[in-house]
């Protein structure tokens, strides 16, 4: 790396790489702990199995089918809902529903809501539970315990399953999507089995290995990644809807994690709507005054449509012949889509984390995030 990029030179990008590869530096750059709450994906998995076995959830069964599962949440939370709607896919035999605010004016009795919140005191979502209550829902709950949303479905005596407290609601994804996965798999409407989520819990194991801080960025997958996006625009599209679903985690996470702004998308839809900007002015070789030129990241999936794999071959040439920087992350093949979707999804999370040590930001703080809620309390 000789030429100076916005900024971003030989000089800058060496000290970006010594920060990730100097234990000490590394430490201290993460006071927040966010590299141990993202190794703590697997434990999640196995916990909140467990929190699922020990509540009652005999209210769901595939005899009672639901006409759709509609999951309530917002921000990191929401995430949940993508994972169920990702896991099932197009086939899914019901409508697969994520809200923010409001339940749509066709839900009613027939309908499940699953209200998901970290903290269990989001005030939208302690909403949208209530609402699922007077339309006669079978609701479940998914939060801490004790909290406000617990109290709702206490009120309403439906299920409350329990997530720990400890971490970040954008750390804990997999404490509050096992649950709506079991819940969906209860009703019918998911096939997953307990091997599966076993092996998604090991396929978690394994990429935090790794990804483990100790390794050095040269055979470290997240810190490479981390690197290769550094100083750049991430556009991340992905291959397929479950890679999609990826692509959005880790466009939010960057967003969160290292404070970086990224365009995401799934082919082939994005490739009509988003691939003029590879001849933009975020192009490398255009005039970059004030552009930060992009980097291009697919996320390909065995599974992906064979027109969707002859696109992205082609789109994987012509980012070549423009001098666009292209990072692939490749899904596990012959794997459940719980697994392949947790193996990405783990190397991305950390690779947003490691993005904001190498870039000289505190991944754990989320000022604007908290400037904004105490404006609009």
């Amino acid at each position: 790396m000789t030429e100076d990029l916005d900024g971003w030179g030989e000089a800058e990008f060496a000290l970006a790489a010594d920060r990730l590869d100097t234990p000490e530096v590394l430490l201290a750059a993460d006071p927040g702990d966010m590299l141990r709450q993202v190794a703590s994906a697997a434990a999640q998995v196995r916990t909140a199995l467990r929190s699922c076995a020990e509540t009652g959830l005999s209210a769901f069964t595939p005899d009672a089918r639901p006409r759709a599962i509609v999951v309530a949440a917002l921000g990191s939370c929401g995430m949940a809902g993508e994972v169920l709607g990702a896991v099932t896919g197009p086939g899914s035999p019901v409508q697969v529903v994520r809200v923010g605010q409001r339940l749509p004016g066709w839900v009613g009795a027939a309908d499940v809501v699953i209200a998901v919140s970290h903290s269990g005191a989001a005030r939208q979502t302690l909403a949208v539970a209530s609402e699922a209550v007077r339309r006669g829902c079978r609701l479940a709950g998914i939060g801490a315990e004790g909290s406000p949303l617990h109290q709702i479905t206490e009120q309403a005596r439906a299920p409350f399953i329990p997530v720990a407290p400890a971490g970040l609601a954008r750390s804990s994804l997999w404490a509050m999507a096992v649950p709506v996965l079991v819940i969906a798999e209860r009703a019918g409407v998911a096939r997953i089995g307990e091997h599966a989520y076993e092996l998604a819990a090991t396929r978690l194991e394994e990429v935090s290995h790794q990804c483990r801080p100790a390794s050095e960025s040269f055979v470290n997958p997240g810190k490479s990644l981390a690197l290769d996006l550094l100083g750049g625009l991430p556009v991340i599209w992905g291959t397929s809807p479950l890679a999609g679903a990826a692509a959005w985690r880790f466009a939010s996470q960057l967003s969160e994690n290292a404070k970086y702004p990224a365009v995401t998308g799934t082919l082939p839809e994005a490739a009509s709507n988003q691939l003029a900007a590879l001849d933009g002015p975020f192009a490398p070789g255009r005039s970059r005054d004030s552009f930060t030129a992009m980097r291009l990241v697919l996320i390909a999936d065995p599974d992906e449509d064979g027109q969707v794999a002859a696109q992205r071959a082609a789109i994987t040439e012509l980012a070549a012949e423009r001098g666009i920087g292209l990072s692939e992350l490749g899904m596990d093949a012959a794997q459940h889509p719980l697994v392949r979707l947790a193996g990405v999804i783990q190397l991305t999370d950390y690779a947003s984390v490691y993005l904001a040590i190498a870039a000289g930001i505190d991944p754990g703080q989320t000022a604007a995030v908290r400037d904004l809620a105490e404006r609009t309390q």
